[in-house]
């Protein structure tokens, strides 16, 4: 995971988002379910699912942070839950939530060290991105050099995961390196309704970011 991250970071050195993030309980569905089964992962995944639809609800973020935190396990998928819903929960308040980052942080790392083939080394997506796009006042370890050389050796060992793609070149991009994002631009757009609607619109904006991108003589990794 980690298509949290770049929102995160804008939000936590900018202005405070406005309002407050009510932490009630949403309508009946799979974020409730979970939440019920005290299903950490379950509770990240429904919550996913609503963003990247546009479908969330006011309330539902804070929910989803307080579902997991209350009911800890030792495990890497508890872990990697628990750092995804607290990314989102600075997501939406701002620079009031941002000294939760170095929470998500620890959290990642934990599930990492756990199980580092989770989810196909999710925790590592989002730890590299993390380094590459986060201020380092705003973390406890890394910086972006460590995040984009995570980032490189998942699309090295994992070409065929499109995320890893996508992750690598918004590194690039962030770090005002366009040419070697081309390629993995162009493996994206490729096969992009494979990607979720979040995703998808990211895709879009890091083309725009990086300027015309020609990939009809482009020999990009093989997604």
């Amino acid at each position: 995971m980690g298509r949290w991250v770049a929102a995160v970071v804008a939000l936590a050195i900018g202005a405070a988002a406005g309002g407050c993030v009510s932490h009630a309980a949403p309508a009946e569905g799979p974020l409730a379910a979970s939440a019920r089964r005290h299903d950490a992962l379950g509770v990240s995944d429904a919550l996913e699912a609503l963003i990247a639809e546009g479908k969330e609800a006011s309330g539902d973020r804070g929910f989803a942070y307080d579902a997991v935190r209350d009911h800890e396990e030792p495990t890497a998928a508890y872990a990697f839950a628990r750092a995804a819903v607290t990314g989102r929960l600075v997501q939406a308040h701002g620079l009031t939530k941002s000294l939760l980052l170095k929470d998500a942080e620890a959290w990642a790392e934990r599930s990492l060290a756990l199980d580092p083939g989770f989810r196909d080394r999710a925790a590592t997506r989002m730890l590299g991105s993390l380094y590459v796009l986060a201020p380092a006042a705003l973390l406890a370890h890394g910086d972006s050099e460590k995040g984009l050389a995570l980032l490189e050796g998942l699309v090295r060992e994992r070409p065929d995961i499109l995320e890893n793609h996508l992750r690598v070149a918004e590194a690039y991009i962030a770090l005002g390196d366009n040419v070697p994002a081309t390629a993995h631009l162009c493996a994206c757009l490729a096969k992009k309704a494979s990607l979720r609607k979040d995703d998808q619109a990211l895709l879009q904006k890091l083309v725009r970011d990086a300027g015309l991108v020609d990939c009809s003589t482009e020999g990009a990794p093989p997604p």
